[in-house]
């Protein structure tokens, strides 16, 4: 069970701070959903949850059509603390990587050739509009996330073991990654801008700017001992979660919503093996926040919809498996008109709820 001191801090948290925390716990990457208009205050808002909120390094990515691979593996790479600079002129840095307005990070000063293989990957990235980013590069960040490293001409950089990949999107439902990307991605939450952005607003109540805050010079480390998370309270909250206990009657209400989502007649597809073990995952990643040794049935519904919201995928009126019995096409479109995701996961969540076990 986790101590009441951390627990008063967990219950404090945003949304948005919730959200980081639980993917730090599980080791896993997500995706965060806001109204076109909020996305900029949401970047600035999970800068300051990174660096307040964690302590840690981030870095800033801007997608776009014409984001490259180059520009991709620019923006993650933040310099590292390194010892006093020399006397000689401080110069633009000779790597083969090119400076664009396509993305910022946290360290963007030009750094002497001494200087420049100190590179490392930021603890935390914001992928914004990562929708929107050519094939190849949705790509790159899966590798990055699977394997932790990214390969440059000079050398391969490792990311630091508290990392943390978040693909901030402007509103829409279901997929919109490539296929295994956002099938790799743990969970998915949408952010109402009415709920506020709290550190951001803190920063403007004191009179203070958000660079000031957030960036940090080249020499300078995330200051972790301010941290209102630290690194023990993740890791005492992930050794927490492997241990819950899951009994037989919640597994088989887990697997009730498995088989009921697979089988809606609104879904084409997205209810995976890798969404399977991430549903798991997070039930159990739930418990110790709840102060639970053992999952519950709300713990269940909870994960389902955070799990399969950016999964679900909704079928085309024409594929929707009752036209194989001579339905009529115009009736099924109807049926299926405004249907979402996160609608299909209620209904389901209504009909496998009549054999909630107690």
């Amino acid at each position: 069970m986790a101590d009441e001191t951390l627990l008063d801090k967990v219950h404090d948290l945003s949304d948005l701070e919730l959200a980081a925390l639980i993917c730090f716990v599980a080791q896993e990457h997500c995706i965060i959903d806001t109204e076109p208009d909020a996305l900029d205050d949401l970047v600035q808002e999970l800068e300051l949850v990174a660096s307040k909120v964690f302590g840690l390094s981030h870095a800033v990515i801007d997608c776009s059509e014409q984001t490259s691979l180059d520009d991709f593996a620019h923006a993650i790479l933040s310099v590292e603390s390194v010892p006093t600079r020399s006397n000689s002129p401080v110069r633009t840095r000779s790597d083969y990587f090119l400076h664009t307005p396509a993305f910022t990070s946290i360290s963007r000063s030009p750094i002497s050739d001494t200087f420049a293989d100190n590179k490392t990957i930021a603890n935390v990235i914001i992928a914004k509009n990562l929708d929107e980013a050519p094939r190849q590069v949705q790509i790159q960040a899966l590798e990055l996330m699977r394997t932790k490293r990214i390969y440059t001409r000079t050398s391969v950089q490792n990311a630091p073991k508290r990392f943390l990949f978040i693909a901030l999107l402007a509103g829409g439902d279901g997929p919109r990654l490539t296929k295994h990307l956002n099938d790799y991605m743990f969970i998915s939450h949408f952010h109402d801008p009415e709920d506020g952005f709290p550190n951001l607003e803190d920063i403007y109540d004191d009179g203070s700017s958000i660079s000031s805050v957030v960036k940090k010079s080249p020499i300078q480390e995330p200051d972790t001992l301010d941290a209102t998370i630290s690194a023990a309270d993740i890791d005492h909250l992930t050794e927490l979660s492997h241990h819950t206990t899951v009994s037989v009657e919640v597994k088989q209400y887990q697997q009730n919503i498995i088989s009921f989502l697979r089988l809606h007649r609104a879904v084409a597809g997205g209810i995976s093996a890798p969404a399977t073990k991430h549903f798991d995952k997070l039930t159990r990643c739930l418990a110790p926040l709840h102060d639970l040794s053992y999952a519950t049935p709300s713990l269940v519904d909870l994960a389902a919809r955070k799990v399969y919201l950016h999964r679900v995928q909704i079928v085309k009126a024409e594929k929707e498996r009752s036209m194989q019995w001579g339905s009529d096409l115009d009736a099924v479109a109807t049926l299926l008109e405004g249907i979402g995701a996160e609608d299909v996961i209620e209904d389901v969540l209504g009909t496998a709820g009549a054999e909630t076990p107690l």
